[in-house]
């Protein structure tokens, strides 16, 4: 609904231009908003214009005149009774009508979304619908999802507004306290390198200007207004994957997941049987920082130990020291490819695991 803040500007507005006072009356009898010298001494009378089927009307030296929302009563509006203030009366009854409409329809298209993300609607009542709000049915679009580690008065979701503005057709919305949503309107020609900009703009605008913390996902790309609940639910899958993954990266897109999308979506029981089975069932002890980084080296570097050990400033030798002392821990020689694909797979696995653990005591 407007807020009375609103339709109180708009009054005094009015009043500079024309120097006619004003006041607006809710269905309650309520004074929403009225200009400084105007006084309302008799309500009884405002009851009863209500009550009538006369669209406007004067009475005692007042004109009243009716505002609808659609066909129900919304407001009514009071002023001097005067041919000059009839015309700004009428001016000010087109301007609150064209704000019911607008502010509505901008209420109506926030529930529309917010239901159509949570797939709590029919196909045909989201056809229906988007007809009435006037929303495009075949559009390309993408859900992203933005978690931010902020207060309620950090103005993320303010800030996200001012770039992305439902002019463009671009949606900023929230079906809970913890994630903020945009679904983006894109170009006919933009692909996921567009996608990702935008990704890493929010990313920086959030560091840079509120000076937040955050993690961007994104879904596929969708075509229609339909599945924009299946891009907001890879684009969900993608901000936890990227957590439990690739936990140094900000932004995680639905499509570059890779392996690590079909781990999350494997079984737990599958997942402890396969770790059994590498360790001969038993988990090793948590790798130290050194390890991991060898490890992780040594596989970005497509297993070439010259150029693993260049990158660590670490001699030949050390590191081979390191790799065999590693294959001793997990039976795997991590210099042969299928060892160190499975030693990748099941460092991946226990991370999941650990992660699954977490979520239990959260």
């Amino acid at each position: 609904m407007i807020s009375n803040q609103v339709i109180q500007t708009c009054l005094q507005e009015l009043k500079a231009i024309t120097k006619v006072e004003l006041a607006v009356i809710d269905t309650t009898l309520s004074v929403v908003a009225q200009t400084s010298e105007f006084d309302i001494e008799d309500m009884s009378k405002v009851e009863e214009f209500m009550d009538s089927k006369a669209e406007s009307q004067s009475v005692g030296g007042i004109h009243f005149l009716k505002v609808y929302d659609e066909k129900e009563l919304a407001y009514v509006i009071l002023c001097p009774e005067s041919n000059h203030a009839h015309m700004v009366a009428k001016i000010a009854a087109s301007e609150l009508g064209q704000l019911v409409i607008a502010y509505k329809e901008r209420f109506d298209r926030k529930n529309f979304f917010q239901n159509l993300i949570l797939d709590n609607m029919l196909l045909i009542d989201v056809y229906n619908r988007a007809k009435k709000l006037h929303i495009e049915i075949e559009h390309p679009r993408i859900v992203y999802l933005i978690e931010a580690r902020y207060d309620a008065d950090s103005g993320a979701m303010e800030m996200l507004k001012s770039l992305f503005s439902p002019q463009s057709g671009d949606v900023v919305t929230a079906v809970d306290e913890k994630y903020i949503i945009l679904i983006k309107q894109l170009e006919a020609d933009d692909d996921y390198t567009t996608v990702e900009q935008i990704a890493n703009t929010i990313v920086d605008m959030m560091n840079t200007e509120a000076m937040l913390k955050v993690q961007v996902s994104f879904g596929t790309i969708i075509q229609e207004l339909k599945d924009v609940s299946k891009s907001y639910k890879e684009a969900k899958m993608a901000l936890d994957v990227g957590k439990i993954f690739y936990a140094d990266k900000q932004v995680a897109g639905y499509n570059t997941l890779g392996i690590g999308r079909l781990i999350y979506q494997l079984p737990v029981n599958l997942c402890r049987m396969f770790i059994e089975e590498i360790f001969d069932g038993e988990l090793p002890e948590e790798f130290d920082e050194e390890t991991v980084i060898t490890i992780n080296t040594f596989l970005e570097n497509s297993l070439n130990v010259s150029e693993t050990a260049r990158q660590l400033y670490l001699h030949r030798n050390t590191l081979l020291y390191r790799l065999e002392k590693l294959q001793k821990t997990t039976g795997l020689d991590i210099r042969v490819f299928d060892d160190a694909l499975t030693l990748k797979i099941a460092l991946m696995v226990v991370n999941y695991m650990n992660w699954l653990d977490k979520q239990d005591y959260s």
